[in-house]
């Protein structure tokens, strides 16, 4: 995604470039579609229910998301944009030196903290209702993720070689509303299905896989 989408010269220059995975070039979005084929290929290979382990990975995957943006404040890099709020910092990898937002812990309350506690809630609503269906709680991980972050690319400084692509909004905050489109298309599909008797999405399926007994058909 990140070669496609924000560099794609420069690895059309160099396709070799495409492998040195230590010169970084890494994209959440592009880092999601490859988890997602390799749920369906684990799924396919193991028997397992997909949209029931994809549930559970979508709230699994909140605290990677929160220790990951501490990370990229650790490193000092996607730091925010120029602000004058009394929290604003100086980033030494800044070259300008300017006071901004530190955007990626805004990012990993929200995205880590916030996200988590909304999708529990939501599962555990959907499950205590009985109106759960797998895929449910993979679509409003969509959803929030892509709306929260849309939100919070407004703190963030674009990448420098894109800027803003489309009026005052970046590749991002694009990205994000395309998995807003998903997700609800996906939580659309989704509540057309008979609603499942279920306390745990994913549970039964990944812990039958993991005792090698024989699960539930794939949904």
């Amino acid at each position: 995604m990140y070669a496609v989408v924000y560099q794609p010269g420069h690895f059309l220059d160099d396709p070799l470039e495409l492998f040195a995975i230590w010169h970084g070039g890494l994209s959440f979005h592009g880092a999601l579609i490859g988890i997602a084929l390799a749920v369906l290929v684990f799924a396919r290979v193991h028997g397992v229910a997909f949209w029931r382990l994809a549930d559970t990975l979508a709230v699994a995957s909140t605290p990677g998301l929160f220790f990951g943006r501490l990370g990229n404040f650790i490193n000092g890099e996607l730091y925010g944009r120029v602000t004058t709020v009394p929290w604003a910092m100086v980033f030494p990898a800044d070259p300008q030196q300017l006071p901004r937002h530190p955007s990626q812990l805004y990012e990993a309350v929200v995205e880590g903290l916030v996200l988590f506690l909304v999708l529990r809630a939501f599962e555990r609503r959907a499950t205590a209702r009985r109106w759960y269906r797998p895929g449910l709680v993979a679509g409003a991980f969509l959803c929030g993720y892509g709306a929260f972050r849309f939100l919070l690319e407004f703190t963030r400084q674009p990448d420098p070689q894109l800027s803003f692509v489309l009026g005052p909004f970046s590749v991002g905050q694009l990205l994000c509303a395309a998995m807003v489109v998903a997700g609800v298309t996906l939580l659309f599909a989704r509540t057309r299905l008979p609603p499942e008797d279920a306390q745990l999405p994913a549970s039964p399926g990944v812990a039958a896989a993991t005792l090698g007994v024989q699960p539930e058909a794939s949904a």
